[in-house]
């Protein structure tokens, strides 16, 4: 996947529409991966190998994060390690978030 310099949102959610996924890479650089991720009504997800940033574009919930619950909004930034068990929670149905997956791989 050749890096761009410029993705927008609009671009982003297209191709998520397109695919009829709840989320999508869109970016990779080294060990730096975008992904949108627009979960619909549960979220579903299971700890990941590497370390993880959450963006809220819209929306707002709570995130349950290695046991600990959290009220998040649109602009909030959420930081998950890599093997924790997290999700959000209780979101509304505008409830979007890039997610910037870095590091290695845990082992």
């Amino acid at each position: 996947m050749e890096p761009q310099t410029w993705l927008p949102l609009t671009h982003a959610r297209s191709v998520l529409e397109a695919r009829g996924e709840r989320f999508a890479e869109l970016w990779r650089h080294g060990c730096v991966s975008l992904e949108l991720y627009v979960p619909r009504g549960e979220d579903l997800q299971t700890p990941h190998e590497r370390d993880e940033l959450y963006v809220v574009i819209a929306g707002r919930g709570r995130f349950f994060n290695a046991g600990l619950l959290h009220p998040f909004q649109a602009g909030d930034v959420l930081f998950v390690p890599a093997r924790t068990p997290h999700r959000f929670e209780y979101f509304t149905e505008d409830f979007a978030a890039w997610v910037i997956f870095f590091g290695t791989e845990s082992t």
